[in-house]
């Protein structure tokens, strides 16, 4: 599939994630060491009700992040905690490491806004991640805690970024 690669946000657009959407980002194939982030097959998914494949949880949480063109460039996880909105999130993966991160984060971040103004803005990501990390601070997150986070895959180290916007003059 040939890509055509965004350079800022106002080419990014926040969509929901439709079917047709969401069986594409099941396919998506992250190499080592970001091959934990691959999904189940889109089947699986749907007949266990797994994150994205309940259509409830997908309409509620998640969205495609596409290009002016209409190409999937990354997904996003609205997920709705007390007073704080916790981000999931991630570029296809032919795409990493060719400076699009930044405008991606943008893109979700003006969308948690939207739709949680008053709301804090969060993420996790594995401590190991230096590249993401360096992107979301980029962005305007700041590391404000570090803990061990059981998952599927057994326990890994995390920070926990919140996102703090540029104060207005």
């Amino acid at each position: 599939m040939t890509a055509s690669i965004p350079t800022s946000i106002d080419k990014l657009n926040v969509i929901p994630l439709s079917d047709c959407l969401a069986e594409q980002l099941a396919t998506w194939r992250y190499e080592p060491p970001f091959d934990f982030y691959n999904w189940s097959s889109w089947e699986v998914m749907q007949q266990l009700g797994m994150e994205f494949g309940d259509p409830i949880v997908r309409d509620q949480q998640y969205r495609a992040v596409v290009s002016d063109a209409g190409e999937m460039v990354g997904f996003a996880q609205f997920f709705p905690l007390l007073g704080v909105t916790r981000l999931g999130l991630g570029l296809r993966p032919e795409l990493c490491g060719r400076g699009l991160g930044l405008a991606l984060v943008r893109a979700i971040v003006a969308e948690a806004e939207r739709q949680a103004p008053e709301g804090e803005i969060d993420l996790e990501v594995h401590i190991w991640n230096e590249r993401a990390i360096r992107t979301y601070e980029r962005a305007g997150f700041v590391i404000t805690d570090t803990y061990a986070k059981t998952t599927a895959a057994g326990t890994v180290d995390v920070h926990c970024m919140c996102y703090m916007p540029p104060a207005m003059d």
